[in-house]
């Protein structure tokens, strides 16, 4: 398994995009564009992809490590990271425990100020 596989692998695995990607690796002083960051991701055959270097993986690793746990003076929990970045912030919130039915909730929407239409061309039945 090469360096490209791991970091397709890790990124895919932790849904990053390229520029959250690039904000990583700023955070170990290492610079790298958008662009040569995606020559990376690109198939083998491709006339633009380029081998991903020892240097670039590590350093992405070690971004990720700080971006994830944060540093000694400001120290994260890995986890809250992650639910942050995926938008699922609705867990922390109460759940509801009595579900109301279907017609309930439809009538709590209807607006009581409108009168009801009688329709001149009503069937018969």
């Amino acid at each position: 398994m090469t360096n490209n596989d791991v970091f397709k692998k890790l990124r895919v695995a932790l849904k990053f995009r390229d520029d959250q990607i690039v904000e990583i690796l700023q955070l170990v002083d290492f610079k790298i564009s958008k662009s040569e960051l995606g020559a990376f991701f690109r198939s083998e055959d491709h006339p633009n992809y380029m081998e991903c270097g020892d240097q670039v993986l590590r350093n992405f690793l070690n971004g990720l490590v700080i971006h994830l746990r944060g540093t000694k003076e400001d120290p994260k929990i890995p986890g809250e990271v992650l639910l942050s970045m995926s938008g699922n912030t609705a867990k922390s919130a109460p759940k509801k425990t009595v579900r109301e039915d279907f017609k309930t909730k439809q009538m709590k929407k209807v607006d009581t100020g409108i009168s009801h239409v009688k329709y001149k061309n009503k069937k018969k039945s």
